[in-house]
Parts: C-alpha cells; sequence; structure tokens
C-alpha cells in the first residue's frame, strides 16, 4: 500500500494502561480485552484516523514468565520482565489487528531518545513516515528492558504525552482502569478547563503492576494540553466508545486545550 497524506481524521494517542491489559489482579495479559481494544482502534483507522499506541502491559506480561505476583523492585529483574513481556504483548496486538487488515511496527524509547537532537530527529521521521501508511498501527513502549532510573522518560502517562506533541496530533486518549477524574463524591468530572484546578483530586495509589497514579496522569495531561492538545482520561473497559469520545461525546474527563 502506497504512503498516503490523510488530512480528513484525526492524529490521535491512545495509551493503554496495565490495569487495562491485565486480568483482574493478575500479572496475566486479558486477551479479550487486547481483542476489543483493537477492534476499536481499528474502527478509529478505518474511518480514516491516524492512531499511535502507548502500550504498558510488557513487565506485567513478563511477570507471569518468572512466577512472581507483582512488579519487581529490582532493576535487573524488572528489566528481565520487560524483555521477555514486550515479545508477549506485541504477539497478541500483531494477531488482533491482523484480523482488521492491518499491521503494527514497535517503537521502545529511552529518555536519551527525546534528549538527543539527532536521535529525537531519527524518532520523528520514523513517526512520520509510518503514519504516512494508513495499514500501519505504531505501538510504543519505554524500553523498559535497557532503561535505568536515568534512563527513564518516567511512564507511560508521560512518555504518551511528549508523543502527541512530538506528532502534533490532535488527541491524547489516557485509557485507565477508572472512568475518568473523580470529584470528592466518586462522580465523573466531564470538562476541565484548568489542570491546576483539579490537581488535589489525584490519588498517588498505583497497582501492583502499574506505575503511575491519577497524578502522573494529570501531569501529562497539564503537558499536552498547554501545548494545545486536547486530552481525555476515559476507562479502557469500555473500548467500544472511542469513537464517541474522538466525536466529543462518550464517558469521561474532557481537558480542554489551550
Amino acid at each position: 500500500m502506497e504512503a498516503v497524506t490523510n488530512s480528513a481524521g484525526k492524529r490521535i494517542v491512545i495509551k493503554i494502561g496495565t490495569g487495562v491489559l491485565a486480568r483482574g489482579d493478575t500479572a496475566e495479559l486479558h486477551h479479550a480485552m487486547i481483542a476489543r481494544l483493537a477492534q476499536a482502534i481499528a474502527d478509529l483507522n478505518h474511518a480514516g484516523h491516524q492512531c499511535v499506541v502507548v502500550s504498558s502491559g510488557a513487565v506485567g506480561a513478563g511477570v507471569v514468565h518468572f512466577g512472581l505476583d507483582r512488579r519487581p523492585t529490582d532493576i535487573e529483574m524488572l528489566q528481565a520482565c520487560a524483555a521477555a513481556g514486550q515479545a508477549t504483548l506485541m504477539h497478541l496486538y500483531e494477531s488482533q489487528f491482523l484480523l482488521h487488515q492491518l499491521k503494527i511496527a514497535q517503537l521502545l524509547l529511552t529518555h536519551y531518545d527525546f534528549e538527543d537532537e539527532q536521535r529525537l530527529t531519527n524518532v520523528t521521521n520514523t513517526l512520520g513516515k509510518l503514519l504516512s501508511y494508513p495499514n500501519i498501527i505504531p505501538i510504543i513502549n519505554e524500553n523498559d528492558s535497557v532503561a535505568t532510573f536515568e534512563l527513564k522518560v518516567g511512564d507511560n502517562d508521560t512518555l504518551s504525552s511528549r508523543i502527541a506533541q512530538l506528532i502534533g496530533a490532535d488527541q491524547l486518549i489516557l485509557l485507565t482502569a477508572v472512568p475518568g477524574l473523580l470529584d470528592s463524591d466518586d462522580q465523573v468530572i466531564p470538562t476541565v478547563d484548568d489542570v491546576d484546578s483539579v490537581m488535589d483530586l489525584a490519588k498517588a495509589e498505583s497497582g501492583t503492576l502499574s506505575v503511575g497514579g491519577m497524578g502522573s496522569k494529570l501531569q501529562a495531561v497539564k503537558s499536552a494540553v498547554e501545548s494545545g492538545i486536547e486530552t481525555i482520561i476515559a476507562s479502557g473497559f469500555t473500548p467500544e466508545q472511542l469513537g464517541e469520545l474522538v466525536n466529543g461525546h462518550g464517558v469521561g474527563t474532557r481537558f480542554a486545550a489551550k
């Protein structure tokens, strides 16, 4: 298929959290959920949108390989889990997207890829080329198999925000284990105009397999909206509403771009 330029659809970065990809509190990847996510993203692609996926889940998938029950804390084991789990995760994505006549391309990034000018140019050029082919879904993750603390971008919330800015995305959608940003009564806040005004609602906790909590997401949101990118936090357990979210509807918290 030849490269094309699509001016009709939106350019969308979709971040999928570990809590969405794992089966309950276990490290086992939820195959049916990945199938539903692939279907929803394929629907966006077939509607003319350009989609980039930033996916967590590699370390969680690798945990199973080593018989662990939670995310390891020592760097060597963490890197081993990432190396083993990344292959499993990508195989699942590939098999599901193929059902929709789509192929995937993998990018694994570290902090240096954003700080070194030549490497950043290479990443930008690669993503630009991939996005010019409508049958390709780029899937990005932090390269946890080699990244130590000083090499890390931070977490995939931060990574997705930086990718969205890098490619000039129209929207950033953070799919998480909660339906949106919740107020003090645990009700979803539908729209937010000023991220700073809701920072006190962030909960610091994260799961046994995940890294970032709502505080991390709000920091990523702030960076994105200040760069002119509308950002949405919504439940990854209802991927069928992705089309609605892109079109201004659906259940979630919508942060206005500045």
